[in-house]
């Protein structure tokens, strides 16, 4: 049985509220770069690239970060800029849902391996079962939920929503 956690107007109010935030943090920057974790993430990434467009100057650029989820390390992390594009830059790595926090500190971790002025995250959905030592900069909402509940997040034109089954 799902049970609905944000509608669509919930998630708007809650993008536009992170890119603020992300704005505040990178006031001085004249780039800034939303990379979204391929999949749910990069969906939220697209949203918050299109807020952030609309209330700064700065030029906002979006990147694909793609792994196995299942399997980061064999499969590696690779993003669709060039490292030597980003080095130096503002960072925001995104992703829909932090569950236990894998993926994020597999994408964190590849950042790293660059000089960067700045790394920061942001999720939707904070679920609080974290195995690895990495937290949201930027959040939605924190879920304190069993191991056995799963969030799902569906973006869809207008119809945004998070469930919890």
């Amino acid at each position: 049985m799902e049970n609905k956690i944000l509608n669509h107007h919930q998630i708007e109010h809650i993008i536009r509220r992170i890119a603020y935030q992300i704005l505040e943090a990178n006031v001085e920057e004249k780039r800034i770069f939303v990379a979204g974790i391929e999949g749910g993430g990069l969906d939220f990434a697209k949203k918050i690239q299109s807020v952030l467009k609309q209330i700064t100057e700065a030029e906002i650029l979006l990147c694909k970060v793609k792994m196995d989820k299942t399997n980061p390390l064999k499969s590696g992390v690779t993003t669709s800029i060039p490292e030597d594009e980003y080095k130096n830059s503002s960072i925001v790595l995104v992703d829909d849902v932090l569950n236990s926090g894998s993926t994020l500190i597999y994408g964190v971790h590849h950042f790293l391996k660059t000089p960067l002025k700045q790394l920061k995250t942001a999720v939707l959905v904070n679920r609080n079962h974290k195995r690895y030592p990495v937290k949201a900069d930027y959040k939605g909402i924190s879920l304190s939920t069993s191991l056995q509940e799963h969030v799902h997040v569906r973006f869809k034109p207008k119809k945004d929503e998070v469930y919890l089954d």
